[in-house]
């Protein structure tokens, strides 16, 4: 306690370093206005930083637009690609030849409107041969008498289109032969001889009224399901391939919301213009910027074609990103500046205040340091005075008492000589409960000297100190085989196991009085889990779980001595407060007349 209180003097050197601060406080000096200075000139170097990083930021989210615009034309192929795939598995795994009317399930089953935007159907086309052209045409004329293949061309083989989902918008290209136009035929060609999925070159769609540019997508299928590995198998097995038919403005309208892209796009397949939203019929018209912030050119390798994707900022990019945040840097510094010249002036004036009234403070802080000091030293006195002058006139009034019981014992009767026994007896307990007291009051007064203690040498020591007591008293006292050594007070500890070994044999009226100190690697105590937990079990009396708590206060007894002996009460409330200040926990588990287990941590 003295420690404590002396510790929360103040230091009169610090208060006087405070103080000299304090008055430097009062006034503006050079470092005021240099902090002012460098204010102003991080505030432009702010400004101008964040203008640089303003655009590159604009550049780097225009690259991430355009790359995530191809990306979304890539990603839709690849949809449809898969579509394309998924018809040639179903021809596959078909038993016969596909009927129209079974490709027309199939196609229903795709739900293309919903599950593929932007796609003008899904078909077939199959590979026919002169020689098989009667054959192919009787087959399909048997469920419609109208079909026919057209137009002519000159070349030798037949790639009509036989079945088109959904039929009604896409009638007049029933029956076209892919043959008659080059781009439809050297797609058609490239797709069988490389067994991948191919587009063509840019086309006009039959069905298309406006004749805008399209183009057409093919997956091939070869005889009985099989996959060639060579040019020629793929030649000679070819059987047709499934395909669909795309109005270039109608995908990129299904692909690029206008509404939501800040670039606009324009695709090229070579010369040839396949898509341009300054020329779609939609909202990115109204969008486009005639003088672009940025633009990139970016080339894609698309299904045998090279795509070309010129990309431009519009309107709406310029209107997002032209940021006011440097000019807003430039004029907020400038405002912070004059708010630091403010802060200044009013700091100045509070250092003032401050100053008074620490020197206000500082009187009352040296009386009260002088209070302190007093009552230090009151307590040192009162310290010497409860460890030696308190007990030396009890051991006087002691020894008085055995001199007069063995000087008149015969003259004072048989009361005479009971009383004076009942003295020497409360003198003795009187010396002992200030012993225990005075120990107590000394506990956390000095650090503990902790180190790694084998805790079963500390049993052993407790062991020969109660040697003739458990003798007398009968009592097996054991342990576990597994302690390990503990990082504490060695002292300390072998106090607690002594008072604990103790009370394991005092409160005990069994014949024989059985202790065991036992190591639990760990245990939970409600939500509460401790690490390396010892303890001291008994097999006494019990302490009914009402005064579980109740027997840690000091000089807490639940039994009057004539029962259980002279104790103080004051041994477990010194064991708490051992492993309180070691950081650790200690609880019960007991029951009257049923023994008792008390669990110790030392802490971590």
């Amino acid at each position: 306690m003295h420690e404590t209180i002396s510790n929360a003097i103040p230091d009169p050197n610090a208060g006087a370093q405070a103080r000299r601060a304090l008055v430097r406080g009062t006034m503006l000096h050079w470092s005021h206005w240099l902090v002012v200075g460098c204010s102003l000139l991080l505030t432009f170097g702010a400004w101008y930083i964040s203008d640089q990083q303003v655009k590159e930021k604009n550049r780097l989210e225009f690259e991430r637009q355009a790359e995530q615009a191809v990306d979304l034309v890539v990603e839709r192929m690849q949809l449809y690609e898969n579509a394309l795939w998924g018809g040639v598995a179903f021809i596959d795994a078909s038993d016969s030849v596909v009927t129209h009317a079974s490709w027309n399930e199939y196609a229903e089953s795709l739900h293309i409107e919903r599950a593929y935007p932007g796609i003008n159907g899904i078909g077939v086309i199959f590979n026919v041969t002169p020689a098989g052209l009667p054959t192919y045409l009787a087959r399909e004329r048997a469920t419609r008498p109208e079909y026919s293949i057209h137009p002519e061309h000159n070349q030798s083989e037949f790639w009509p289109i036989t079945y088109i989902e959904p039929e009604a918008p896409n009638r007049m290209a029933v029956g076209l032969d892919m043959a008659f136009e080059t781009n439809r035929y050297t797609g058609i060609k490239k797709a069988r001889d490389t067994g991948t999925a191919q587009v063509t070159g840019p086309i006009t769609l039959v069905q298309d009224s406006k004749q805008t540019p399209g183009f057409l997508f093919y997956a091939p299928f070869y005889r009985d399901g099989a996959k060639p590995s060579n040019l020629d198998g793929r030649r000679s097995q070819i059987v047709g391939v499934t395909y669909a038919p795309f109005i270039m403005s109608k995908l990129m309208q299904g692909t690029l919301s206008s509404g939501n892209r800040q670039v606009q796009v324009k695709i090229s397949d070579g010369p040839d213009l396949l898509y341009d939203d300054a020329l779609s019929e939609n909202d990115s018209q109204t969008s486009v910027d005639p003088t672009p912030l940025f633009s990139t050119v970016l080339e894609v390798e698309m299904y045998g074609r090279i795509w070309s994707f010129s990309i431009d900022s519009n309107t709406a990019f310029r209107t997002t990103y032209q940021s006011s945040q440097p000019l807003i840097i430039l004029f907020g510094g400038i405002i912070i500046d004059i708010m630091l010249i403010s802060l200044f002036f009013v700091l100045v004036r509070a250092n003032r205040r401050a100053l008074s009234y620490a020197d206000d403070m500082t009187v009352e802080l040296q009386h009260q340091s002088d209070l302190l000091a007093k009552s230090n030293q009151e307590l040192e006195q009162f310290a010497y005075i409860a460890s030696h002058d308190l007990k030396e006139p009890l051991r006087g009034m002691s020894n008085h008492a055995r001199f007069l019981l063995e000087d008149y014992e015969g003259k004072l009767g048989s009361d005479g000589a009971k009383r004076l026994k009942r003295m020497t007896v409360l003198a003795d307990k009187q010396e002992r409960l200030i012993k225990d007291l005075l120990y107590y009051a000394r506990l956390g007064r000095t650090e503990d000297a902790r180190r790694v203690v084998d805790i079963n040498l500390k049993i052993e020591d407790v062991r020969e100190r109660l040697h003739e007591l458990f003798a007398e008293q009968n009592v097996a006292l054991t342990c576990d085989d597994n302690i390990p050594q503990i990082h504490c007070d060695a002292t300390k500890a072998k106090i607690v196991l002594y008072n604990l070994i103790l009370n394991g044999v005092k409160y005990n009226n069994s014949q024989v009085k059985k202790i065991h100190v036992g190591f639990l690697p760990q245990m939970q105590q409600g939500k509460i889990v401790h690490e390396n937990v010892l303890y001291v079990q008994d097999n006494g009396i019990g302490i009914p779980k009402e005064f579980h708590e109740q027997v840690f206060r000091i000089f807490k007894r639940l039994h009057n001595e004539k029962e259980y002996g002279g104790g103080t009460g004051a041994g477990l409330t010194i064991v708490k407060k051992i492993i309180d200040l070691h950081g650790g926990s200690i609880w019960l588990q007991s029951s009257k007349g049923e023994g008792t287990t008390v669990y110790f941590t030392f802490g971590k």
